[in-house]
C-alpha cells in the first residue's frame, strides 16, 4: 500500500463531509466485515510519524485558521497488514465517485509494499493462516488490506488488534482560493486499498465501502452495505481474500529510498477508493453542505448524459453545483446558472472545444474540469470573477485559452502540455501547477513561469518558487514572455537576447521594407523622469536600389509588469521617453512603424526592463551656447536637464572668460541664460557652465559647453562731430565713437569747402585737431574719420561738416551764461571780447525749443532790452532753451559777429509750492469753512485738496471723503467736539506734485441748537397696525427725545393717549373713527431742549382686517394624547375662524388630517410634528392671514400588547398569531411559546410558567408550527411588547381555544434497503399524528416497465424468488393513522436488477517459456459445480484479461499494469527480463456484471539469445562524412558488442579491414572513396555470451561535390602547385609547430611530382624530392590530423607535408592520385565516379 507520506509536496483530496447516517452505515458496513474475519488474524501497525523537513514535505498547505494541532488530531489508531508480495495499485482506469467501475475494466492490480515499509521504518511481520485453497494445485499468497493513516507528530505508535477495522477518518484543514468552503474543515480520508489475492477474490460495490468476505468449499455469508443518498461519501475500500496467508515482510529502506522507488508508480492511478484517483495533481471541490438547497445541487455520480435532461432541476438561483463523475459531454444548458460560484464538472467526458455557453456564468469563481477528455481550452471564455481552474488528468497540449483577469490558481497536471506557445495574460494568478506533463524536460520550465506570469506568482508545482530560478528570470530580456507567447523555444539566459531577436526578426522578415535588414531594436534601461532612447537599426542591402530614404514614426506605451496591457502615452512620438513617476516598476514598449516612400510597414516593437526610481540627482542631458560669436552680438545657454525624480527647479548658470593659454576667469554679473559679448570677450572664448538644482536642494554634477573664440565686431564710427568755435584763429576738434575690436591707426582727415564749387578739399591729415586758419573765414570745414581695427581692417567713414568760418575781430569768445536756469531765476552772458576794446556791446536774449542753434531761427525774443547783460527767466521761457545773441562792440561803433550761446539745458521751472494756506469760516455745526492758498512753481495743475477730523489736535486724523477736492466744506454732525484740518498738495501742470502743506483749524467744532427740521406720521390708519414717527433732528447728538400721541374726534375734541411716549404706537380699536397725531420736543443728548413741533394728523382710523397675533397648542406630544390650541384675535368683530390641522413628516411633506378643535395623536404621528394652520374672520366674513404653529416632534407612547389571540392550530401548519400593538414603532418583542395538556385560565395562564409541570416550552418565535408532540395539547404564547428603541411593555399571554389536530397521514422517503443479497428490507418515513396499522406491498417491475403485484407479501421484509430475477422490486406503504385514518399509497423506486450467481474461474494457468521473446498464452479453468457450469454455459458474455509485471526482483515485489496488454497472450520483452510476470482474468456475464479475478504468476524472466535486428550505416555517401551505425538489439542486456569497419572494393568479395575502428561512429576521408564501407556487429550480451554476427554495408563512397568540381579542373589542368608546409625537425619526439615549419612548394604534372624548397635572398630554390608515379609510389594520410599527408617516392624518398585546410589536402590526395592513375594507365572515372 502505498502511503501518502512518500509523495512530497502531496496533498490529500478534498471530500464532502460525510452525512450523519450515511457514518452510522459506513461503521456497520465495517463491523461486519471485521466480524467475517478469521480470529487468528493479527496485524501490527507501527507508525513513525515524520520530523524535520520531511513532516514539513509531507504535510499539506494549510490555511490562516489552521494550526499544528490540526495534525495530531488526524492520528487514527487504526491496524496495517503487511505482505511480502502486494501493494493495493491502480490500473489506468476510469473509476466513479460511487466506487464502482465502469465495463471492461479491471478491477484491482496489486503493488509494492515499501512504502508501508518505509514510514514504519523497521520490519513488519504479521502473519496469518488460512486453508489452503482446494481447488488450486498450488498455495497462492495474498494479503490483508493495508491502512495507513496520515502520522501524527509523535515518534512512533504501535498497536495490535485481533481484527481489520476500517481506519477513520482523517481530517486536516485545506483552503480552495476565494470560497466560502476555505471557513469549514475540510475531510481528508487515509487511503485504505486492497490487495487482491493472486488466485481469486471478492468485491462488492458500494456507494462508500468496497469490502470482500469470500470462503471457498462452504456458503458465503455478504452483508452487503447500504446505498448511501450522498454519491460523494467515500471510505476505504476493504477486500479480504480467502486462504490466504500472510508472511512477514523485509526490511525496508530509508523514507527517501522509498520514496525513490514508489516515484516511479505516481504517475498511474489507484483503485479502491476515489481518492486513490484524485492524486495531488488532481484538485477536487469540497462542498458547501451550509448553503440551502436552493443555492446548492449535488447530482455526483448520476450517470447525466445531458444538463437538459428532465428533473435536472437547473436554476438561475445556483451558485454551488456539483456535476462530477457523470456522462456529460456537452455544457449546453449551462446558460442558465447565470450566478453561479462553483461548478464541479470532473470526470465526466468533455473533449472540448465547447466551452462557449460558460460565458454567461459571470460570477463563476471556482471551476474544476479534471479527469476529462479535453484537448483545447481555446474556447473558454474570460471569466472576470474566475479564481480557481482545474484542468488535470485531461489531453492538453497547451494552456492556450482567453486571459482570466482574476484567476489565482490553475492545476494543470497531469496533461501533454509540451509548449508555453499562446498562454493566457493571468495577472492575479499565484499557483501553477504542471505536473507530469512533458513540458518538465524543457530547462528552466520554472524561471519561464515566472516571466509568463509576472510576480504575483508565488508557487510552482506546489511549492515556493526557488530563488535560483527567481534570479535565472531576471537575466532574460523584458519581451521573453511575448516570444514564449509567439512560440520561441526557451534556451539559457546567455543566450536569451540573440535568440528572442532572432525569432521576432524571423517573424517580422516578410514585413520589413524591401532591401533593409534589421540590426537592432532594443530600449535603453528606464529611469525615472530620465531620457530613455529607443534604437531601431535598420541596414540597407548594397544590391538594392532606393531613392527614398527610410523614416521611422515612434510610439511610445507603458504596460504592467508583465508585458501586457499596454496603453498608449500621448505626445510620445520621439526617440527619446522621460518615464514619469507613475511609470515605475512598469515595462515600457516603443512602436516603429518604418515608412518607405509613402508605403507604411508592419509595426515592429522593443520593450524595456521595469522603470527604475530615480536617484533624486538632477543631470544635465545636453547643453549648448547658441548664437553668433561676433562682438556686441547676444548669445543663450540652452539646457536639457534630467531631473531623475526630484522636483524640477531652477539651475545655477554662470559664465567664464577663457583667454588664450589661461584658466577661464568668472565674469561678475553675468548669471543668466543670455549675455551680451563686449570687447573683453574678443579673441576669447566664453564657458556656459551649468549647475541643475532641484526643489528639494539636491545637486546634480555642473556641466559646461565651451564656445569658440570671440570675433570682433568690423570696425565702424558714429556720433562724428567737430568740437569747438568755427571762428578764425580758434583750434577745432573731430571726435567719433568707435566700435569694432581693438582700434588700429585709424585715419583723420580735415577738409575746407570751395566756395565755388562747394566741394571739399583735404588740407589737413592724421590729427583730430584742426587750427583755423584765415583762409577757412566765410568757409565750412569737415571732419573726416576713417575707422581702422587692431589687425588693419577698415570700415567705413563718417564725416561732419562744421558751421561757416567766422573773422575774428570783432571777436567775442568765450561766450556763456552763468546763473541758475530756473524760473524768475536772474541769469547774465559773459565773454571775452577780442579785436579791440570792448565798446557798448549788443545782447539781445531768446528762447528756443531746441538744444542746437540754427541763427536765428526758432528763437523767440523774451526781452525788450538790446544791451542788458543780465536777464530774470520768465514763467514762459520754462521748459526752452536760453539763448543770448552777444554782438561784440568796439568803441568806435564797429559791431563783430554776434555770437549766439544757448544754455547747456532747459530752464527748469520750480517746483511747486505753497506760499500760503488757511481757513476762514465759523467752527459751528451747520457753518461753512474756506480754504485759501498761495501757488508757485510753474504753471498749476490740478491740485489736490483734503479735509481732515481730528480728536485731538496730534493725530493725524481722519479723511472726509465727501468734499475731498473742494475748497469749502459745511460742517455736519460728526465734526462736533473734533479738529478740521485742510491739507493741499500742489501739482504742476506737467504731473510734478510738490510738498503737501496742512493748516489745522484753532477750535473744536460746536454742536447747533436743537431743532427738528420734520415730523410725520408714518403707517397707515387702520386698526391693529403700527404707526411710527419719521423725523429729521438737527443740532448735535439728539438725546430722548420726548413724543405725545393724541386722538381728535370729528368735533375738533383732541384727548391725550394715555401712557404712549414712544416713537410708535399701536392702533386698537378705542382709535377707530378718530383723527391721530403726535407731538415731539427735541432734546440733546447734553439735555439741552429745543422747540415742540405737532404734526399732520392722520385718519380717520378705520377697522383693521381680521388678524391672528398669537397661536399656541395646549396638550402633551405624545401618541395617545389630545391637542387643543389658544388663538389671540384682532380685527373687529370675531366672526366664524377656521383652523387645519397637518401631519409634517421628517421629509417635510405635509398631510392633512380630518380633526376638529382636538386632535387625537397615532402612530402615523409618532416622530413626525403637528401643524395647525389658523386662519382669522370678521363677523362680516373677511378673512385675515392664516398663521400658523408646528409642534416638536410627537414622542412614542409606552408600548403595551392591545390584543393577542391564537387561531386553531394543526400539526405542521403554521400558526399565526393575531396580535394588536401600541407604543411608537414596534420593535422585537419577545415571544415564548408553552404546551400543556390542560387549558388554563385567569391567573394560571397569566403565570404560565409557574402554573404546573406539565408546561413545556416549544417555541420563542412569534409564529410556531405544531409538531406531533403538540397533538392533543394547548398551546400558549407569551408575548412582552418591546418598542423599536428596546423599552418593553407590560407582557399578555393568550392560550388557544382547542388542542393541536393531527395531520393527514403521509409517507416519504419510501425506499428499498438490501438486507441480504436475497432479502429486502422497505423503509418509509411517516408523518401525520400517530402512526397506526400502516399497510405494505410489494411489486415486481419487469424489463419492459410493467408493474405486477405480488401476491402474500406484505409486510416490510420480502424474501427474492426465482421470478423475481431479472425484475426490480418496488416496496408499497400505505400510511394509517392511529385513529384509522388512511393516507396515500407511495410506491419507492425500482430497486437494481434481481441477478442470480456470478461466474467465477477456479484457476488460471499459463502455456509458453518465461524467456524474452517467447509468448505465454494464459487459460482459465472452470469451477466443476453444476450451478457455475450452468452459469458459464448459459450467461457467460466475454472473458478479460490484463497483464502486468512486477516493479523489482526479489521476494518482494510489486506489480504495474501493462495498459495496452489485454489479451489471452502476451510476448515476453526485454524489459521483462528479471522480473515476474502476472495475468489478470475476469468474466462478464450477460447482465454486465464481472467476476472475482483470477491471477497466474510467472518465475522471473530469463534473458533471450543475443541478436541484432535491422543493422544499418547512417550517412550522406561522401568522403567527408560520419556514418554511424544502427541497429535494433535483443537479447537480454546488452554488454560489450563489437563492431569493425572494413573496406569492400564494388565487385569483390574481399573485405579490407580499417585499423582501429571499432566504435559506432566512423569519420571517412579520401582512402574510403570508391570503396563500400562495411560494418560487422557481433551482439555480445552482458553475461558474455555471444550472438551470431551481422554486416551491412553502404554504396559506394562518392567524393564531396566540392572538392570533385576542384580536382576536375586541375587534372584537366595537367599541372598544378600547390602551397604546403613541411617540418625541418626530423625528429619523432618532437611535436610540429610553428616554428618548426618551413615552405615548399608542391608541383605536381602528369609525369612526375616535385616538392622545392623556395629560394632567398642568400640561397637559389632547391629540389628535395623528384620522382615519377611508378609503383612503388603512393600517397599516405594521417587519420589523427586531417592537415598532414605523407608522399612517397620510393623506400629512401619521402617527405611529410602539411597544408592549411583538410579540403586543400583532399583536393592534393585525389589530384596526386588521379595523375598516377592516369600514368598508371588505371582508370580514374572508377575512382572518381566522374560521369564519362
Amino acid at each position: 500500500m502505498e502511503d501518502t507520506a512518500d509523495q512530497p509536496g502531496e496533498e490529500l483530496v478534498e471530500n464532502p463531509p460525510v452525512p450523519k447516517l450515511q457514518n452510522q452505515a459506513v461503521a456497520q458496513s465495517a463491523k461486519g466485515t471485521a466480524k467475517t474475519t478469521k480470529p487468528n488474524v493479527t496485524a501490527t501497525s507501527k507508525l513513525s510519524g515524520p520530523t524535520g523537513a520531511t513532516r514539513k514535505r509531507i504535510e499539506p498547505n494549510k490555511g490562516p485558521d489552521s494550526s499544528s494541532n490540526a495534525v495530531k488530531s488526524t492520528m487514527a489508531k487504526s491496524t496495517v497488514s503487511s505482505t511480502s508480495k502486494s501493494l493495493n495499485s491502480a490500473p489506468s482506469i476510469r473509476r466513479n465517485s460511487t466506487g464502482g467501475l465502469p465495463e471492461k475494466q479491471p478491477l484491482s492490480t496489486t503493488k509494492r509494499q515499501s512504502s508501508v515499509s518505509s514510514v514504519a521504518g523497521e520490519k513488519t511481520t504479521p502473519s496469518a493462516s488460512e486453508p489452503l485453497r482446494r481447488s488450486l494445485p498450488e498455495v497462492r499468497r495474498s494479503s490483508l488490506p493495508s491502512t495507513v493513516t496520515k502520522t501524527s507528530s509523535r515518534p512512533s505508535i504501535s498497536e495490535t488488534r485481533k481484527s481489520v477495522p476500517i481506519s477513520p477518518v482523517a481530517r486536516t484543514p485545506r483552503t480552495l482560493p476565494n470560497s466560502n468552503a476555505t471557513k469549514q474543515d475540510s475531510v481528508k480520508k487515509s487511503s485504505v486499498k486492497s490487495s487482491p489475492s493472486l488466485s481469486s477474490s471478492r468485491r462488492v460495490s458500494s456507494a462508500s465501502i468496497d469490502s470482500t468476505c469470500s470462503s471457498t468449499g462452504s456458503s458465503t455469508v455478504r452483508k452487503a452495505v447500504p446505498k448511501i443518498s450522498s454519491p460523494s461519501a467515500r471510505s476505504p475500500s476493504i477486500s479480504s481474500g480467502s486462504k490466504t496467508s500472510i508472511s512477514s515482510g523485509s526490511k525496508s529502506g530509508s523514507l527517501l529510498a522509498s520514496r525513490e522507488r514508489s516515484s516511479t508508480l505516481s504517475g498511474r492511478r489507484k483503485v479502491g477508493t476515489p481518492e486513490s484517483r484524485d492524486s495531488r495533481f488532481i484538485m477536487l471541490p469540497q462542498v458547501e453542505i451550509k448553503a440551502g438547497d436552493d443555492v446548492r445541487l449535488d447530482l455526483r455520480g448520476h450517470r447525466i448524459r445531458s444538463l437538459n435532461a428532465s428533473g435536472l432541476n437547473l436554476s438561475p438561483n445556483l451558485e454551488f453545483v456539483y456535476l462530477r463523475d457523470n456522462l456529460l459531454s456537452t455544457l449546453d444548458g449551462i446558460e442558465i446558472l447565470k450566478r453561479v460560484k462553483v461548478l464541479d464538472l470532473s470526470f465526466n467526458d468533455f473533449k472540448g472545444p465547447g466551452f462557449e455557453p460558460l460565458e454567461n456564468c459571470k460570477a463563476l469563481q471556482q471551476l474544476y474540469l479534471a479527469g476529462n477528455q479535453i484537448t483545447s481550452l481555446v474556447s473558454l471564455p474570460e471569466l472576470p470573477n474566475l479564481e480557481f481552474l482545474s484542468v488535470a488528468q485531461n489531453k492538453l497540449k497547451s494552456l492556450s485559452m482567453s486571459s482570466q483577469p482574476r484567476l489565482q490558481v490553475l492545476a494543470a497536471s497531469k496533461n501533454k502540455i509540451s509548449t508555453l506557445k499562446g498562454f493566457p495574460h493571468l495577472p492575479a494568478l499565484e499557483h501553477l501547477r504542471v505536473e507530469e506533463n512533458p513540458i518538465l524536460e524543457m530547462l528552466h520550465l520554472e524561471a519561464a513561469s515566472i516571466l509568463l506570469v509576472g510576480p504575483t506568482l508565488k508557487k510552482f508545482n506546489d511549492r515556493d518558487l526557488s530563488r535560483e530560478e527567481i534570479v535565472i528570470a531576471e537575466r532574460y530580456p523584458a519581451h521573453t514572455s511575448l516570444c514564449l507567447r509567439g512560440g520561441w523555444e526557451f534556451c539559457r539566459p546567455e543566450h536569451a537576447v540573440d535568440s528572442t531577436f532572432r525569432f521576432l526578426v524571423e517573424k517580422w522578415k516578410d514585413q520589413l521594407p524591401p532591401g533593409y535588414l534589421l540590426k537592432d531594436a532594443s530600449v535603453d534601461p528606464p529611469f525615472e523622469e530620465d531620457a530613455c532612447c529607443c534604437h531601431f537599426n535598420f541596414i540597407k542591402d548594397k544590391t538594392e536600389s532606393s531613392d527614398s530614404e527610410l523614416v521611422l514614426k515612434y510610439q511610445w506605451f507603458v504596460g504592467e509588469r508583465t508585458p501586457s496591457n499596454f496603453k498608449a502615452i500621448p505626445n510620445t512620438t520621439g526617440e527619446v521617453y522621460w518615464p514619469k513617476h507613475d511609470d515605475i516598476s512598469r515595462i515600457l514598449k516603443v512602436e516603429c512603424t518604418p515608412i518607405l516612400g509613402e508605403t507604411e510597414y508592419p509595426i515592429i516593437f522593443a520593450i524595456s526592463s521595469p522603470v527604475s526610481p530615480g536617484t533624486g540627482y538632477p543631470k544635465v542631458l545636453k547643453i549648448d551656447v547658441r548664437g553668433e560669436l561676433v562682438e556686441g552680438n547676444t548669445i543663450r545657454g540652452y539646457v536639457e536637464v534630467a531631473w531623475c525624480g526630484g522636483t524640477p527647479g531652477k539651475g545655477v548658470a554662470s559664465w567664464l572668460r577663457r583667454k588664450w593659454n589661461s584658466s577661464p576667469a568668472v565674469i561678475v554679473g553675468a548669471e543668466d541664460e543670455e549675455y551680451r559679448l563686449a570687447l573683453d570677450d574678443v579673441d576669447s572664448c566664453l564657458v556656459f557652465m551649468y549647475t541643475p538644482v532641484t526643489e528639494e536642494g539636491s545637486k546634480g554634477e555642473p556641466q559646461y559647453a565651451i564656445t569658440d573664440y570671440v570675433k570682433p565686431a568690423p570696425p565702424s564710427v558714429n556720433n562724428v562731430q567737430i568740437i569747438g568755435d568755427a571762428v578764425e584763429g580758434n583750434i577745432i576738434r573731430g571726435a567719433g565713437d568707435y566700435f569694432g575690436g581693438r582700434e588700429g591707426p585709424s585715419k583723420f582727415e580735415w577738409l575746407r569747402e570751395n566756395k565755388d564749387t562747394g566741394d571739399f578739399v583735404l588740407v589737413s591729415t592724421g590729427t583730430t585737431e584742426y587750427t583755423v586758419t584765415k583762409e577757412d573765414v566765410g568757409r565750412r570745414v569737415a571732419f573726416l574719420y576713417i575707422p581702422i581695427n587692431f589687425e588693419g581692417r577698415e570700415g567705413n567713414s563718417m564725416s561732419t561738416v562744421s558751421q561757416i568760418v567766422k573773422q575774428a575781430p570783432p571777436k567775442a569768445t568765450n561766450v556763456k551764461i552763468i546763473g541758475d536756469l530756473r524760473e524768475g531765476s536772474k541769469v547774465t552772458v559773459t565773454g571775452t571780447v577780442t579785436g579791440g576794446t570792448e565798446g557798448s556791446s549788443r545782447v539781445q536774449w531768446f528762447k528756443s525749443s531746441s538744444s542746437l542753434l540754427e541763427g536765428e531761427n526758432g528763437l523767440e525774443a523774451v526781452s525788450t532790452s538790446k544791451i542788458a547783460k543780465a536777464f530774470r527767466i520768465p514763467l514762459g521761457a520754462v521748459g526752452c532753451y536760453i539763448v543770448t545773441k552777444f554782438t561784440p562792440m568796439a568803441p568806435d561803433g564797429e559791431s563783430g559777429e554776434p555770437v549766439y550761446v544757448i544754455s547747456e539745458r532747459a530752464v527748469e521751472t520750480l517746483p511747486p509750492s505753497l506760499n500760503f494756506l488757511s481757513i476762514t469760516g465759523d467752527y459751528c455745526e451747520g457753518g461753512i469753512l474756506t480754504a485759501s492758498y498761495g501757488y508757485i512753481g510753474g504753471h498749476e495743475g490740478k491740485s489736490t485738496y483734503n479735509w481732515y477730523l481730528h480728536e485731538v489736535d496730534t493725530d493725524s486724523g481722519t479723511l472726509i471723503p465727501d468734499v475731498s477736492g473742494l475748497l469749502q466744506y459745511r460742517v455736519t454732525k460728526d465734526a462736533i467736539g473734533k479738529f478740521i484740518s485742510f491739507t493741499c498738495t500742489p501739482i504742476r501742470d506737467d504731473g510734478i506734485v510738490g510738498e503737501s502743506r496742512t493748516c489745522l483749524g484753532q477750535e473744536r467744532v460746536r454742536p447747533g441748537n436743537p431743532r427738528l427740521l420734520s415730523l410725520r406720521i408714518v403707517g397707515t390708519a387702520i386698526e391693529g397696525t403700527a404707526l411710527s414717527v419719521e423725523k429729521k433732528y438737527w443740532g448735535g447728538e439728539e438725546g430722548d427725545s420726548v413724543f405725545r400721541w393724541f386722538r381728535t374726534s370729528s368735533d375738533g375734541t383732541q384727548t391725550e393717549v394715555k401712557d404712549v411716549a414712544t416713537s410708535s404706537y399701536m392702533l386698537s380699536v378705542d382709535d377707530i373713527g378718530f383723527l391721530m397725531s403726535v407731538s415731539c420736543e427735541p432734546i440733546r443728548s447734553d439735555w439741552a431742549r429745543g422747540p415742540i413741533v405737532l404734526s399732520e394728523q392722520i385718519g380717520p382710523i378705520i377697522p383693521g382686517p381680521p388678524t391672528c397675533h398669537s397661536l399656541e397648542f395646549r396638550g402633551s406630544f405624545v401618541e395617545g394624547e389630545r391637542l387643543s390650541f389658544i388663538a389671540s384675535y384682532s380685527g373687529g368683530e370675531k366672526g366664524d375662524c377656521f383652523f387645519e390641522w397637518f401631519r409634517v413628516k421628517n421629509d417635510g411633506v405635509k398631510e392633512k388630517i380630518n380633526a376638529g378643535e382636538y386632535l387625537e395623536l397615532n402612530l402615523e404621528d409618532v416622530g413626525g410634528c403637528v401643524e395647525l394652520v389658523y386662519t382669522p374672520v370678521r363677523r362680516d366674513g373677511v378673512k385675515g392671514s392664516p398663521r400658523s404653529v408646528v409642534s416638536s416632534p410627537i414622542a412614542p407612547g409606552d408600548p403595551s400588547g392591545v390584543e393577542l389571540v391564537i387561531p386553531d392550530c394543526c400539526e405542521d401548519k403554521l400558526v399565526v398569531p393575531r396580535k394588536l400593538y401600541f407604543g411608537g414603532q414596534e420593535g422585537e418583542g419577545d415571544y415564548i411559546w408553552y404546551r400543556t395538556r390542560n387549558k388554563l385560565n385567569g391567573p394560571e395562564l397569566v403565570d404560565i410558567s409557574n402554573a404546573c409541570e406539565d408546561v413545556d416550552i416549544c417555541g420563542k418565535t412569534l409564529t410556531y408550527t405544531p409538531s406531533l408532540e403538540d397533538v392533543g395539547a394547548y398551546l400558549a404564547l407569551y408575548w412582552l411588547p418591546n418598542r423599536a428603541d428596546g423599552k418593553s411593555g407590560k407582557p399578555l399571554v393568550s392560550i388557544c381555544n382547542s388542542p393541536v389536530s393531527p395531520a393527514l397521514p403521509i409517507v416519504s422517503n419510501v425506499h428499498v434497503k438490501e438486507v441480504t443479497t436475497s432479502i429486502y428490507s422497505g423503509e418509509g418515513e411517516y408523518f401525520g399524528g400517530y402512526e397506526g396499522s400502516s399497510l405494505f406491498s410489494w411489486y415486481r417491475e419487469t424489463i419492459d416497465g410493467t408493474t405486477i403485484l405480488i401476491d402474500g407479501a406484505n409486510t416490510r421484509v420480502y424474501e427474492v424468488t426465482d421470478a423475481d430475477y431479472n425484475c426490480r422490486l418496488l416496496f408499497g406503504y400505505t400510511p394509517v393513522r392511529s385513529d384509522s385514518v388512511v393516507g396515500e399509497l407511495k410506491l419507492s423506486e425500482p430497486t437494481d436488477l434481481i441477478l442470480p450467481e456470478l461466474p467465477r474461474i477456479e484457476m488460471l494457468a499459463l502455456t509458453g517459456k518465461a524467456v524474452e521473446g517467447d509468448v505465454l498464452t494464459a487459460l482459465e479453468v472452470i469451477p466443476k459445480s453444476e450451478p457455475q457450469q450452468h452459469v458459464w454455459g448459459k450467461y457467460k458474455k466475454d472473458v478479460r484479461y490484463q497483464w502486468f509485471c512486477s516493479s523489482e526482483t526479489g521476494d518482494d515485489k510489486s506489480f504495474e499494469q501493462l495498459p495496452s496488454q489485454r489479451s489471452c497472450s502476451y510476448k515476453v520483452r526485454f524489459e521483462d527480463i528479471g522480473r515476474c510476470l502476472k495475468c489478470e482474468c475476469i468474466v462478464t456475464d450477460v447482465f454486465g456484471r464481472s467476476s472475482e479475478s483470477a491471477y497466474v504468476e510467472t518465475a522471473a524472466i530469463l534473458p533471450g539469445i543475443p541478436r541484432i535486428d535491422k543493422l544499418e550505416i547512417e550517412g550522406r555517401g561522401f568522403h567527408t562524412n560520419l556514418y554511424a551505425v544502427r541497429g535494433i538489439y535483443s537479447g537480454g542486456k546488452e554488454g560489450k558488442s563489437r563492431i569493425q569497419w572494413l573496406r569492400s572494393m564494388v565487385g569483390s568479395p574481399d573485405l579490407i579491414s580499417i585499423p582501429g575502428e571499432t566504435g559506432r561512429m566512423y569519420e571517412a576521408n579520401v582512402d574510403d572513396v570508391s570503396y563500400r564501407l562495411v560494418a560487422i556487429y557481433t551482439p555480445v550480451r552482458e553475461d558474455g555470451f555471444e550472438g551470431h554476427p551481422v554486416s551491412a554495408s553502404t554504396e559506394p563512397i562518392a567524393v564531396e561535390p566540392d572538392v570533385l568540381k576542384e580536382v576536375k579542373q586541375k587534372l584537366d589542368l595537367g599541372s598544378v602547385k600547390f602551397e604546403a608546409l613541411c617540418d625541418k625537425d626530423k625528429s619523432l619526439k618532437k611535436v610540429p609547430g610553428l616554428g618548426t615549419l618551413e615552405r615548399r612548394i608542391l608541383e605536381v604534372n602528369r609525369k612526375r611530382v616535385k616538392v622545392v624548397k623556395p629560394g632567398s635572398k642568400t640561397s637559389f630554390p632547391t629540389t628535395e624530392i623528384r620522382g615519377s608515379y611508378a609503383p612503388p609510389f603512393h600517397v599516405e594520410l594521417f587519420r589523427n590530423d586531417q592537415h598532414r599527408l605523407r608522399i612517397v617516392v620510393d623506400s629512401e624518398n619521402e617527405v611529410d607535408l602539411m597544408v592549411q585546410t583538410r579540403h586543400l589536402r583532399d583536393v592534393i590526395v585525389l589530384v596526386i592520385r588521379g595523375l598516377a592513375q592516369r600514368f598508371n594507365s588505371t582508370s580514374l572515372n572508377s575512382l572518381l565516379k566522374i560521369e564519362t
